[in-house]
């Protein structure tokens, strides 16, 4: 067996990986060794793979066997690449050490710069290039570095010692007057050697020992600390906020150095093939003269505008030129790109596809199409649920003029755009404990660190002191779509006593200010935000998106506001209507169920129902106008009696004055109506089993409503459904009563009105009986947040105090996610498609969707699309993304059968002997012949030929298709034959 490859090499215009090779070399090993492929200036070095760090944790922290060989084998191929030896005290060479996983987690993972250096070649490398002054800088990083982040020594007791160097030597030897900042660069080599003294007796108090002068055991040390940091805090808290799973851990990439470090015409930056806010195609970044990577990603200093360096050096900025036309047309994406100019000549150091704010993200990929680098499936493939959500986040309200010009109190770099106001908090912590509470929080920082990640992410917006448009907290907000404002330099913030002054302005620790990331601009007080329009590319891209979807998708609402605000957002019916919603909605109409519920009779049960007839006959009429042709399903009363009733005394009392019975009563009665487990108790369709008079009101509500609409013209497709039905037999009471009173009303009315019966599968039973039940439901509709309760036995309410140990990786790790945000698809999920399977075993023509949270979740939508739903429902501001991983689904399903074509092809090849070749070629075995072609033609039926497109603007050809069965040909995966698409 061929011995397991560890590392690979790129150098000299040759590399073992590419970019197709992410998952295995990270993206930046990946992306290293593609540049040097195409032929860009790259600096040599090799890749550890992402195997290893998986195999380090499975060892207990220790390298896999022969994995030292490999790296002694392939920096000695460094070396001579190079022409230069680790640890040479003449002409030393120096690497770095830098993670890279395969999914872009910036500033998370750690980074050694100047890898090599020891107090002899620190020598070597001073007279070498005659800059002793850069020799010592360069020594000085490496200390603090390797200190910080492979010992553990805290960074701010370097950044203290350098802080003191400078007041104590630099300033007075330079005459900066207090109150200026002095600046690194400002320090000469005389202080620096002073600074290395001061780092070096650091690390000895912390490690007792002194800093390691053995290069070997230093890139050791260094590769150790960057496989730890894939499990550090800030590392496992951004997986869990962005949901990256699956991923085996970080490479490590052993690269030579190159200096930005080495005088004015040196320097760094990082930049965008296009702009990261806007999208627009313009170049963007960041350049900082005579420094090195980390000051650009750190945000210590303020940079300069990638545009100064054209102007500053030509020649390297032509350079930078070349290298984004050519990276954009290889990647066909917009790239990140770290570089580095060396005394004038550029090196690439970096590229991985760039951040971009949810405006970008809808327009570059809009705008790749128009330039014909990527097709419209390879668009929406790259819009993220965050996208969809950030186009809605809000802005300034700039009518407020007067308001906006009294407030104004600095301006700063504007980062990420968007609005955000909230309370002032100065450190992660609090902005975390903050949050927790409900309060709406903006995190103030001089700059940001991977530490903070946890507080960037609860606070509302980020302002900082320090940083350009490419500093850590610009990048890690950016990918959040979330508002930051960056290189405030006027901020001076006091940590000690939790505030921040401008000027003779000072903001306390708790006060409100508001933050315009779209201009930079910050003000003091809560201001007015609106919601902003959606831009043409999103218009332009969700348009694609409707055409390949073959889900329909329906919304969760209440009131005719929800469902008119569902519909702009391009829902196509209503998948859940709760009833009991609407009993809350005035004084009058809790009164009214509260009276039904403490009768002793049925007649005055019924009297106090009468009294809510016609706020939910009101109610349902806006429904069926605003959703004039598209389904309603609507769920008879769900919740126990007993969250009706008022528990304190005082509500109590006013409940027998008002029903005028004795408070005694009231009490005696509420307090009947306890349960242990409400979840499983006395609700849902028990109750109308129990009081069917309850059924009776609100069927005649339903339907006198929908006969009224009809009349005024209102195409009205109205679907009763009941709630936690357990038997065929207890469905068939209900479903009968249920037409009783529903065909009176239609035939006392003199309309044509259809009307469909149903029920949620909610109940694990009910999965398991599917079959008998479809035999007298027409739907079904999949209750997964009760599912998931009752199939998992926890209760989502009480879950909290120890899901979280479930999802952790770095604990129990159980799940991926939490089950009640993202469905449990190998518990729950068999229970789904099994009631759909036996419930189309008894009723062909079963109508299934989804009603519970998991109707907006982007993996739970794809797997309803995979199960055979018709449609998946989802709270209002949900749609757009369940429409958005209904069209993915199709595209990865139709991806998957093209890639399963080839494969299925060569292995019969393969099989098959070469004399029978050309009479058998293309012919597939008998047995799986017919699956085959089975799948095929499913795939083929959710092409966007196969999908009627429905918008908010084009409702004329929406009824048309409301009326038009679906042909057999063009029916999707899972839907019924011969039933209308309009009515899924």
């Amino acid at each position: 067996m061929a011995k397991k490859k560890y590392v690979y090499f790129f150098g000299n215009g040759v590399a073992e990986g590419d970019s197709s090779m992410k998952e295995l070399l990270g993206g930046k090993g990946a992306g290293l060794a593609e540049m040097t492929k195409i032929g860009l200036p790259v600096p040599a070095g090799f890749t550890i793979t992402t195997e290893v760090c998986d195999l380090y944790y499975k060892n207990g922290k220790q390298w896999p066997e022969g994995l030292d060989k490999e790296v002694d084998k392939h920096l000695k191929l460094l070396e001579k690449t190079v022409g230069k030896k680790l640890g040479d005290p003449k002409d030393p060479l120096l690497v770095s050490v830098r993670s890279g996983a395969a999914i872009s987690m910036p500033g998370m993972m750690e980074t050694i710069l100047n890898l090599g250096l020891t107090d002899a070649s620190v020598e070597g490398l001073a007279a070498k290039t005659g800059n002793r002054r850069f020799a010592l800088d360069a020594y000085r990083r490496f200390i603090m570095m390797y200190g910080s982040t492979a010992m553990g020594i805290d960074r701010e007791e370097f950044d203290h010692a350098f802080n003191q160097i400078k007041e104590k030597y630099t300033r007075p030897r330079l005459k900066i007057a207090e109150g200026k900042k002095v600046l690194d660069t400002d320090v000469n080599a005389e202080e620096l050697e002073k600074l290395v003294a001061e780092f070096k007796a650091i690390y000895r108090n912390h490690i007792k020992s002194e800093f390691p002068q053995d290069p070997r055991e230093q890139l050791k040390g260094a590769i150790d600390a960057v496989f730890n940091s894939w499990m550090a805090d800030k590392a496992v808290t951004y997986r869990k906020v962005e949901k990256i799973q699956g991923v085996k851990g970080t490479a490590v990439n052993v690269v030579q150095m190159v200096f930005g470090n080495m005088g004015d015409t040196s320097g760094t930056g990082v930049c965008f093939t296009r702009d990261p806010n806007s999208g627009e195609n313009v170049f963007y970044g960041d350049y900082l003269v005579n420094a090195q990577g980390e000051d650009v990603v750190a945000g210590i200093r303020t940079p300069i505008k990638l545009v100064e360096l054209e102007k500053r050096d030509p020649k390297a900025y032509k350079q930078l030129l070349d290298v984004r036309k050519k990276l954009e047309a290889n990647y066909k994406d917009m790239q990140d790109l770290e570089f580095t100019v060396e005394e004038g000549k550029l090196y690439m150091l970096q590229c991985r596809t760039g951040k971009r704010s949810p405006i970008a993200a809808f327009k570059i990929a809009v705008d790749m199409v128009k330039e014909k680098l990527i097709t419209k499936e390879q668009a929406i493939m790259r819009i993220k649920t965050s996208d969809i959500e950030g186009i809605f986040y809000p802005m300034i309200d700039k009518t407020q003029s007067a308001a906006l010009k009294d407030a104004f109190l600095v301006q700063g770099i504007d980062a990420v755009p968007g609005a955000a106001a909230g309370k002032v908090v100065f450190n992660a912590k609090d902005a975390e404990a903050w949050a927790e509470k409900g309060e709406k929080v903006i995190l103030v920082r001089k700059e940001t660190s991977p530490e903070d990640v946890g507080g960037m992410h609860a606070a509302q917006g980020i302002l900082t002191a320090t940083g350009g448009k490419t500093s850590h907290a610009a990048v890690v907000a950016r990918g959040w779509g979330k508002c930051c404002i960056v290189g405030c330099e006027k901020l001076n913030i006091d940590y000690e006593k939790g505030t921040f002054s401008v000027g003779d302005k000072t903001v306390k620790q708790g006060d409100f200010i508001t933050l315009d990331g779209s201009s930079g601009n910050v003000y003091v007080g809560q201001l007015k935000l609106v919601k902003p329009e959606p831009p043409e590319a999103y218009t332009t891209l969700m348009g694609w998106v409707d055409k390949i979807r073959a889900l329909k998708v329906r919304t969760n609402a209440d009131t005719p506001y929800d469902a008119e605000n569902a519909r702009r957002l391009g829902a196509e019916g209503i998948g859940l209507c709760r009833t009991e919603h609407m009993f809350f909605d005035s004084e009058e109409r809790i009164l009214a169920i509260r009276e039904m519920i403490i009768a002793d009779d049925e007649e005055t049960r019924k009297k106090a129902l009468a009294k809510l007839l016609p706020f939910q006959t009101k109610d349902f009429e806006g429904i069926f106008k605003a959703m004039d042709g598209y389904p309603v399903t609507i769920r008879l009363i769900d919740p126990p009696l007993h969250e009706f009733v008022p528990h304190d005394e005082a509500g109590q009392r006013a409940l027998a004055a008002a029903a005028n019975v004795s408070f005694e009563k009231v009490v005696q009665r509420v307090n009947q109506l306890h349960e242990a487990n409400p979840m499983l108790g006395h609700r849902g369709c028990r109750l109308t089993i129990t009081y069917p008079e309850i059924l009776d009101m609100q069927v005649t509500a339903i339907i006198t409503a929908a006969c009224n609409m009809t009349k005024k013209g209102i195409n009205v497709l109205p679907e009763i459904m009941i709630p936690l039905v357990i038997d065929a037999k207890e469905l068939k009471i209900l479903e009968t009563r249920t037409r009783q009173v529903a065909d009176a009303i239609i035939a006392k009315s003199g309309v044509k009105l259809s009307y469909m019966v149903g029920t949620m599968i909610e109940v694990p039973r009910a999965a398991l009986l599917a079959d008998q039940i479809a035999e007298v439901a027409e739907f079904f509709s999949f209750g997964t947040n009760d599912l998931t309760q009752m199939t998992l036995g926890m209760s989502r309410d009480d879950a909290g105090k120890f899901l979280p140990d479930y999802v952790d990786e770095k604990k129990a790790g159980i799940f991926k996610a939490d089950p009640f945000q993202s469905l449990d698809q190998n518990g729950v999920g068999l229970l789904v498609k099994m009631g759909i399977e036996k419930g189309r075993s008894t009723r062909a023509k079963l109508k299934v969707g989804i009603c519970g949270e998991h109707g907006g979740d982007l993996t739970s939508v794809k797997f309803c699309h995979r199960v055979g739903m018709n449609y998946v429902s989802s709270s209002p501001f949900r749609v757009p993304v369940s429409r958005l991983a209904a069209a993915q689904a199709v595209i990865e399903e139709q991806a998957a059968l093209a890639a399963a074509v080839p494969a299925k092809k060569a292995a019969g090849k393969a099989k098959k002997p070469a004399a029978k070749e050309t009479a058998t070629r293309g012919r597939k075995p008998a047995a799986a012949k017919a699956p085959a072609k089975k799948t095929k033609t499913a795939a083929a039926k959710k092409t966007a030929k196969a999908v009627t497109v429905k918008t908010a603007t084009k409702k004329a050809p929406a009824k048309k298709a409301a009326s038009k069965p679906a042909s057999a040909s063009k029916r999707p995966v899972g839907r019924p034959k011969g039933t209308s698409k309009k009515a899924k």
